[in-house]
């Protein structure tokens, strides 16, 4: 991951998680005078609820899945 390459083409960008900062490498395509954004890592399960809802499932549906121990608790 420490590549001198990277480095020199300013590849790294700090990013939040709910953990504190880490160095995330900027999505390609690099152009020069446009910085790329990079919204906060999403925390583990963050939006499963969501992405699950979109595809239909319904607040028991979940419920059920978390009782059943399918998905995880809702992390914050």
């Amino acid at each position: 991951m420490v590549h001198p390459q990277l480095t020199a083409r300013d590849r790294w960008r700090t990013v939040p998680t709910s953990k504190g900062n880490i160095q995330a490498l900027r999505p390609p395509p690099v152009i020069r005078g446009f910085e790329q954004p990079m919204g906060a890592v999403p925390g583990l399960g963050e939006h499963t609820d969501a992405v699950l809802s979109e595809l239909g499932l319904s607040a028991d549906d979940l419920a059920r899945l978390r009782a059943d121990e399918v998905i995880g608790q809702v992390y914050s």
